[in-house]
């Protein structure tokens, strides 16, 4: 009805896995297991991205005892066994199936959110249903049909309508005869157990054309009596009341919003507890007057406590605390109080005794201490009322179950769902009659089948295991120790004096024991230790390592002692280092500053470098925080230097001279952190003999610095065409090329004109449009630059180059465009256009055709990504250029071929390791057909396992809803593999291709093609095998070398199907190779290589116990960085038996990197030189509007099998 017209607001926006649990950052010791259910006692059902409808529906048909119990009921022999359910002979009704588990597991799991991923799968959804919103009472219909068409031929066929279903008759009555017709109206004849009503807020107002949300007042009664409404009226009392026990709330409008509901736990489930806010006391007043408190106003404690006194709320939101403070005492909290005790937040929190932060932290209120002191002294007639009776009631309660959230409520809470954006939109109501038993009463258990308690028992047993293991690996922190006898201290921080693997060793250790555990630990390692051991908590900053705190009492665990994981502590006497005492604190928190000075002329020394040509000399020193400005001084040069600092002079880009402030006298006896000097700040040293010099200018406080660097100009070249340039003439044509002065708020129409002028180009140009273009890295002319925007707002920077070259600027509503031309496996050469920004991409392809001297409607256009790829085709050919986001400077490809039919992908194929010779040579160390691994450069796998990319068999249409196996039947109809033999499709590998390498194997043989996110114009390659394949979900391919000895080269490679479902670390990696080739896998060396850069990345698994590097642990997950293992990737292997050389590259990998490096070297000397391409054909079109449209609403459905 209403489609996924529902979109999610924030309140929906958080994203859950299916399966449970958050996800788990690489490198990280154990996935952190789900969080156990709360005081409450029940759980919530996890939101995966729009299915707040869905979660609110379920938890009110989990809560419908009937309903669950009924389901229940229907045992394995009826619905089937999930285990069956991809066996096509098998019978399995998944979709009851899944609701009794995931009933079990909100019943009885302990986990404070189920996840309904399962369940959602079992209705054939995809991501797209899962992240897009419906209405609930849509689904509640959707449901049910599904129910009923699973449950044919069970004894839970009529479920449904046993439960729901209900009979209205019409009855005519005539008040003269009996039989004649006056006035006619609905009669119940049947009344259901359960009654659904929808309050119908969602309408259409045919004079806007447009929908809308009814958000008046809509009364609804928790008990209601339909005996009015029924035909028959002599039956008891009871049979016709009914009793509220679920609201489903709509919080928003009709165009997005969020689903929750309002529960009545009929069987006690939950443990009742009062709302959060009712368990604070609350303040009565007496009859007595107030009494003014005294107010101190130089005392902020004061000033605060008097304030909140006086609210007849006893509290106030803290953004409002300022204001009330300024009201108060006529200044403000930061003039007055702010350098002394800090922002008015952190003062709250210091005095955490006094005050309490409630809400979230947004209000503050007074402690219950304080407000006695303050009765005591000044406010005689306050009292605490602690009269609340929290205790709840007997009988059900209430609860407001929001996905993963459960909170209790009042029954008079439901009242405040009447009306507004926020309001009730779905009622169920429950016959009163209908009678639980005493022994279903706060037993969650009750009728759950014995095969789901036992799934439910290992469930958790499972959980606690996980809970237990992952207590374990969160306390145990990795801490760095850095040794003393290593270090020295220089420019107020410590450094080591060798590497950093012999100044510091990793210790991993349990947070919970203590201090003293952990020093006769360190005792233990270093065993040449002498003397006394002290222990202080260390920071590596910029400047060096900083010291801080020292661990004294033994008996303190290193959890309290704010001993953390990747803490850093200095091992030391706790007097010295190297003779040298050593300032602790974060007072001394050493700052690293960027030293400027003049260049004297003379050998640079010190690490100093000159700051981009400028003259100045830079160099990067550290001074400890709490020096004086005059000790530093004193420290870079003779009496009389000064000390500058650089003025901010916000817009000031785009050349021009410096300003720095001498520092007054008055500040040189302030330290570095007194001034809020920080790490990076930039100190201009100015010694007294290069005030004479032209380069520095001092007026009062003010030194101009002025570098040849300063000059405001831009370069402006002519090119008669636009191609890269080279040196002398062209076509009688000489490059011509002038510095124009130029600013930054200079318009660029300016700026050409002045370049024509001072290029003598006036004559040359006459009737000739032209334009300013800037190139790239690569010397390529970029868009050109629109002429009603200056310098500065264009993005162009002063001192650089601009090209005037042939062809007409931009202007505001148009876009300069590259396209090029794809026909078959080939591209031409890349051209240029320039569009209006409303034209159609019909309008776009038609302009770029006629540009490119092209006929016909058999092309479509693709837009290129930021890698250079061949995107998508654009589908929507009536869409306009702004609202597909193609800006200035994009490319598009003009593609032969036409788009294909919605729901079918158009997919390029190559044919991987054959030719057009033979099809049939077979390497016997892999599962694959090749074609003469001879000819193939070794060191490569990739390619003599694949033959390269191979020949371009064609393109094949096919419905995103086919299968894979589907995909290869029709590849092998293409007319240049029809003579392949192939038994069965298993027998080909589908590879995914990226720049015609293949990436990774299509998996699934019956899963349909969108789910393996392949899109339209995606390359594939097809490999022919020697035996049939079907590699799992979390099997790798990968090509393994073994290492020849002794020599660097490798012996031919071979296939191997890792399975890391299980572990995914390097262990299991080594342990599998280890098996292949019958080798022990403690002796083996194992490298990832780089085909890019012809390099190779050691894989190597870290000690749990101590490592001498100075690093984090790494990730053991080869899935994660920074392996990022994938099909088709190299693993060498050395056995260290008998090979003791752990360099894996070969001596081709060298030569490819020498040449990798000479490349690399002519691009940067080509950095300056210019290029481009053919001049820019102007195109016009009409402007058409474009109007902002919506999502298309898509129907929602459930997928059923069929059961009759």
């Amino acid at each position: 009805m209403f489609g996924n017209l529902f979109e999610e607001d924030e309140e929906d926006s958080s994203f859950v896995l299916p399966g449970g649990g958050g996800g788990v950052e690489p490198g990280s010791k154990k996935a952190e297991p789900p969080a156990p259910r709360g005081a409450l006692n029940l759980s919530g059902l996890q939101n995966q991205g729009g299915t707040c409808y869905l979660n609110s529906l379920l938890q009110t048909l989990l809560f419908s005892p009937e309903f669950r119990e009924e389901l229940f009921s229907l045992g394995p022999e009826e619905l089937g066994c999930l285990e069956d359910k991809d066996k096509q002979e098998a019978k399995v009704r998944v979709i009851p199936l899944e609701l009794q588990r995931l009933f079990a597991h909100l019943l009885l799991v302990d986990q404070q959110a189920a996840s309904t991923a399962d369940l959602t799968d079992s209705f054939g959804w995809t991501n797209r249903e899962e992240s897009s919103q419906h209405d609930v009472q849509e689904l509640n219909r959707i449901l049910f049909s599904a129910l009923e068409s699973s449950l044919v031929g069970t004894t839970g066929s009529s479920l449904i309508h046993r439960l729901y279903h209900g009979t209205v008759v019409n009855q005519i009555v005539c008040k003269v005869c009996g039989y004649l017709s006056e006035s006619q109206s609905a009669k119940l004849r049947k009344l259901p157990p359960f009654l659904t009503m929808s309050l119908l807020r969602f309408n259409f107002d045919f004079t806007k054309c447009e929908r809308y949300k009814e958000t008046g007042r809509y009364t609804f009664p928790l008990s209601i009596n339909l005996k009015p409404f029924c035909e028959q009226a002599e039956r008891p009392e009871s049979e016709y009341t009914y009793e509220l026990f679920s609201v489903i709330i709509h919080k928003g409008g009709c165009y997005g919003g969020h689903y929750h509901v309002y529960i009545k736990d009929i069987d006690q489930l939950g443990n009742w507890e009062a709302p959060e806010e009712e368990l604070k006391p609350k303040f009565v007043k007496k009859e007595a007057q107030l009494s003014e408190p005294v107010l101190e106003k130089e005392d902020p404690l004061s000033v605060l406590i008097a304030i909140l006194s006086q609210e007849e709320s006893k509290s106030i939101l803290v953004d409002q605390l300022g204001q009330k403070l300024l009201d108060t005492i006529g200044v403000s909290w930061n003039k007055k109080f702010r350098k002394q005790y800090g922002p008015i937040g952190k003062f709250l929190h210091s005095h955490s005794d006094v005050f309490m932060l409630v809400s979230n932290a947004t209000r503050v209120a007074l402690k219950s201490t304080t407000l006695t002191l303050v009765t005591d002294t000044s406010l005689k007639n306050l009292s605490v009322s602690h009269e609340l009776d929290l205790k709840p009631a007997d009988g059900p309660h209430w609860f407001d179950l929001n996905d993963s959230t459960v909170t209790p409520i009042h029954e008079r809470d439901i009242e405040k769902q009447f009306q507004g954006k926020e309001s009730a939109y779905m009622l169920f109501y429950r016959k009163a009659e209908l009678c639980r038993p005493e022994e279903a009463k706060q037993n969650p258990s009750y009728k759950v089948p014995p095969h789901l308690l036992r799934m439910v028992q290992e469930e958790n047993a499972r959980l606690r295991q996980r809970r237990e293991e992952f207590e374990s690996s969160t306390n145990t922190v990795e801490v760095h120790l850095h040794l003393a006898p290593h270090y020295q201290l220089e420019n107020g921080a410590l450094w080591p004096k060798g590497s950093t693997q012999d100044s510091t060793l990793t210790l991993n250790f349990d947070r919970r024991r203590t201090v003293g555990d952990f020093r006769q630990a360190i005792y233990q390692m270093q065993d040449t230790w002498e003397g006394d051991m002290a222990l202080t908590l260390a920071k590596s900053l910029p400047a060096g390592l900083h010291l801080y705190n020292t661990l004294t009492d033994d008996q303190q665990s290193l959890f309290s002692a704010g001993v953390t994981n990747g803490s850093d502590l200095f091992v030391w006497n706790g007097r010295e280092v190297c003779g040298t005492s050593v300032q602790m604190g974060s007072e001394w928190e050493p700052v690293l500053l960027t030293l400027l000075r003049a260049s004297n002329g003379a050998e640079e020394q010190g690490g100093a470098e000159d700051a981009s040509g400028s003259g100045l000399l830079r160099v990067m020193r550290g001074f400890p925080g709490g020096t004086t400005l005059e000790v530093v001084c004193e420290a870079l040069g003779p009496e009389d230097t000064l000390l500058c600092q650089e003025e901010s002079q916000p817009g000031s880009s785009g050349g021009g001279a410096s300003n720095w402030r001498v520092f007054p006298p008055s500040e040189m006896h302030r330290t570095l952190k007194e001034l809020s000097l920080k790490d990076g700040d930039t100190l201009l040293v100015l010694e007294p003999q290069v005030l004479d010099t032209s380069l520095f200018s001092l007026r009062g406080d003010v030194v101009t610095v002025t570098t040849p660097s300063d000059c405001r100009w831009l370069q402006v070249e002519f090119r008669p065409r636009g191609d890269r340039p080279r040196e002398g003439k062209e076509n009688g044509e000489e490059r011509r090329r002038e510095k124009i002065s130029a600013s930054g708020n200079m318009l660029l129409s300016e700026v050409k004109q002045s370049a024509i002028e001072q290029l003598d180009m006036q004559e040359q140009l006459i009737g000739v449009e032209c334009c300013l273009r800037q190139v790239d890295h690569t010397g390529k002319l970029l868009p050109p630059l629109r002429e009603d925007l200056t310098v500065r707002e264009a993005g162009v920077k002063l001192m650089t180059s601009l090209f005037l070259c042939r062809g007409a600027a931009p202007g505001p509503t148009q876009l300069f465009l590259y396209f090029t031309v794809s026909s078959g496996s080939s591209t031409g050469a890349e051209m240029e256009i320039m569009v209006e920004e409303s034209i159609t991409v019909k309008e776009c392809l038609r302009l770029m055709l006629k540009a490119a001297c092209l006929e016909g409607d058999w092309w479509h256009l693709r837009k290129m990504d930021w890698c250079e790829e061949v995107g998508d085709p654009l589908m929507d050919e009536d869409a306009s250029l702004t609202e597909l986001k193609i800006g200035t400077g994009d490319t598009l490809v003009v593609t032969e071929g036409q788009l294909p039919p919605k729901g079918f992908l158009k997919l390029p194929i190559w044919m991987l390791g054959e030719s057009d010779e033979s099809f049939c040579q077979a390497d016997a160390k892999g599962n694959h057909v090749i074609n003469g691994v001879g000819n193939q450069r070794e060191g490569l796998p990739s390619a003599d396992g694949l033959g390269g990319p191979g020949q371009f068999a064609g393109h094949v249409e096919i419905s995103v809803e086919a299968s894979l196996d589907d995909l290869k039947i029709q590849v092998l109809t293409l007319p240049i593999l029809q003579d392949l033999c192939v038994p069965t499709p298993a027998f080909l590998r589908v590879w995914l291709l990226e720049g015609r390498r293949p990436s990774r194997i299509l998996r699934g043989r019956l899963q349909p093609l969108k789910k393996m996110k392949l899109r339209n114009g995606m390359e594939l390659g097809v490999q022919r095998l020697l035996k049939e394949e079907d590699l799992g979900l979390k099997e790798l391919l990968l090509w393994v070398k073994i290492g020849v000895p002794g020599e660097r080269k490798y012996y031919p490679s071979e296939e191997l199907v890792w399975d890391a479902g299980r572990e995914g670390s390097p262990r299991s990696l080594r342990q599998a190779i280890a098996a292949q080739y019958g080798l022990s896998a403690d002796s083996l060396h194992m490298a990832k290589y780089c085909p890019e850069k012809y390099t190779w990345m050691a894989i190597s698994s870290w000690s749990q116990q101590v490592s001498k590097r100075k690093k984090k642990k790494k990730a053991e997950n080869l899935y994660g960085a920074p392996f990022h293992l994938k099909d088709g990737d190299i693993i060498g292997v050395k056995n260290l038996l008998i090979d003791s050389n752990k360099d894996f590259s070969t001596l081709e990998d060298e030569l490819e990197q020498q040449r990798l490096q000479q490349e690399a070297e002519g691009r940067k000397r080509g950095r300056g030189q210019n290029g481009g391409g053919e001049p820019s054909v102007e195109v016009t079109a009409e402007r058409r509007g474009s109007g902002k449209q919506r999502k298309p609403e898509v129907a929602l459905s459930i997928n059923v099998g069929h059961f009759r």
